[in-house]
């Protein structure tokens, strides 16, 4: 019998965001996992200033290494997206100026981190032109990238979060004494985060209100917004989410635990450049009423925000409620980040879970 075809696969990473390394390093992780048996790999990269580029299908240029993090470099090379949704074939032009058809695309997976990519900019492209595409829809994936907006939808549904304020420049220096009333209120230790970042880009803890304005200077550099927010005391835990399939229910891996060693906090530096700041331990231990209570607050929390494929569940567990950090809309996604290790617990591998989205990003209807 004739072998099935190839689906085709366009791999979309690196991005003009701050965390334009950790999404090659992403890029790294897919390329080297996917099954090569089912899909053909098209590797596009984002240069930081925008461009789309044709990169190497090589996972060794992209391996996340803390001493030269991995980049997008911008060969010459220019992609270019069908020109209407009648068509899905993908173009490109090489560094000498010559066009060349890279053939019709199945589905784009889009593993991009932050702004210009997880905001749902690239994923309104994508709809424009007609392509499937793996993850989380406009809507979520703009909800999940604002703090203050998720905030204030799991709020809404009833979810708990840490109590926030959400300023902007010209707030904080035009009404600086009610906004620094306002944070005064939250209690100390508060966190200062940009509003629209990730991977800990731009977060500052605060141990003394004389350190608020060099804090909002950092989340300022990152966005034109910031929450100041209450320090929760808590275990830190998170859970894996995927959609189910034809609309059956949200799926939860088991949990899984950060423990902080000499930080802090869980910041940059002890996510991707630091191996011995973190210990993560997958999976948490946790009474089964309680790993019942966070994967259903983790499903409400997803369905929430309209969730579409994937995210990860960020908690504080404080021995009694799970209270929600963060929802990231495409969590790190390494061979070593959390997100697939809490999925490996729950008897998913790792080339399964790429299977499993990509299954998930074709069946979508936005």
């Amino acid at each position: 019998m004739p072998s099935q075809a190839l689906l085709t696969v366009v791999l979309l990473f690196g991005g003009r965001s701050s965390e334009h390394t950790i999404s090659c390093a992403t890029a790294g992780g897919v390329l080297s996992a996917i099954d090569r048996s089912k899909y053909r790999v098209i590797p596009v990269g984002i240069t930081r200033e925008g461009a789309f580029t044709l990169q190497d299908d090589d996972a060794d240029l992209f391996r996340l290494n803390p001493d030269a993090m991995p980049l997008v470099s911008d060969n010459g090379t220019r992609v270019s997206w069908p020109d209407s949704a009648l068509s899905r074939e993908l173009t490109y032009r090489d560094a000498a100026g010559e066009s060349h058809s890279l053939g019709d695309v199945d589905v784009v997976f889009p593993i991009l981190h932050g702004p210009y990519g997880e905001d749902g900019t690239v994923q309104g492209l994508l709809e424009l032109v007609g392509l499937p595409y793996v993850g989380n829809g406009v809507l979520a994936s703009a909800l999940g990238m604002d703090k203050h907006y998720t905030k204030s939808v799991l709020e809404a549904a009833g979810v708990q979060v840490a109590p926030w304020v959400t300023v902007t420049p010209h707030q904080w220096s035009t009404e600086r004494e009610l906004w620094h009333g306002r944070a005064v209120s939250l209690g100390l230790p508060l966190f200062v985060k940009p509003a629209r970042a990730g991977s800990s880009v731009g977060v500052t803890k605060v141990a003394s209100l004389d350190d608020l304005d060099a804090a909002l200077d950092v989340a300022f550099a990152e966005d034109s917004k910031a929450l100041i927010e209450s320090a929760v005391v808590g275990r830190e835990v998170e859970c894996g989410v995927l959609s189910g399939r034809g609309g059956a229910p949200t799926r939860v891996s088991v949990a899984g635990e950060i423990i902080v060693t000499g930080r802090e906090f869980y910041d940059f530096e002890a996510k991707y450049l630091d191996d011995s700041a973190a210990q993560l331990v997958c999976p948490a231990d946790l009474h089964e009423g309680e790993l019942t209570e966070m994967q259903r607050v983790a499903a409400r929390a997803f369905d929430a925000i309209g969730g579409s494929g994937l995210a990860r569940v960020d908690f504080f567990f404080t021995g009694t409620d799970f209270i929600v950090n963060e929802l990231n809309t495409m969590p790190g996604f390494t061979p070593i980040s959390m997100y697939p290790k809490c999925w490996e617990a729950s008897g998913m591998t790792y080339p399964e879970l790429i299977d499993e989205l990509i299954t998930l990003g074709l069946e979508a209807i936005r």
